[in-house]
């Protein structure tokens, strides 16, 4: 059976974009990044997870991660220009991006936001990230990804795992 496209593997393919599908199960209720690089067997260096943020100016961010990387939001705030940023509120993260918690893909957005990807993926022949459900991750280069939602590159991580 065919798997429904999400958003994300659309604009995947519009922008012909190669990218490789993962599924994994998640009726355990395991979510969490780390969780899910272990589902599909991966180093959690080269998952990455996608978080939001709202900078003091009340712009919206978005920021690519290691799955076992925390977000600096100093280092973010700076890679944005911004004073400040906070994490969105999960409540707010469906009406600002159209995803949900565990299945929000930097690709594919309602909107596009400014979104920087840390720079450990530079050196990784492919990443994954969240396909736009949960349950679903798509593979793809780290430059095609950069393409596909406007990213650029920046440290986003304190030094530590996933770095």
């Amino acid at each position: 059976m065919a798997q429904p496209k999400t958003n994300a593997m659309r604009m995947l393919e519009k922008a012909k974009i190669a990218y490789t599908f993962h599924e994994y199960d998640h009726s355990d209720g395991a979510i969490d990044g780390v969780a899910v690089a272990k589902k599909l067997g991966e180093d959690p260096a080269r998952v990455f997870k996608t978080l939001v943020t709202q900078g003091a100016s009340r712009a919206f961010y978005v920021f690519v991660i290691p799955v076992a990387a925390e977000l600096d939001l100093k280092a973010a705030a700076r890679a944005v220009g911004e004073k400040s940023v906070a994490m969105l509120h999960v409540a707010d993260l469906l009406k600002t991006t159209g995803y949900v918690r565990g299945g929000c893909s930097p690709v594919g957005m309602k909107k596009p936001f400014v979104t920087r990807v840390d720079d450990s993926a530079r050196d990784k022949p492919t990443i994954y990230v969240s396909a736009g459900r949960i349950g679903a991750q798509v593979e793809l280069a780290p430059a095609d990804l950069l393409a596909a939602c406007g990213g650029q590159l920046a440290t986003l991580t304190a030094p530590g795992p996933g770095r």
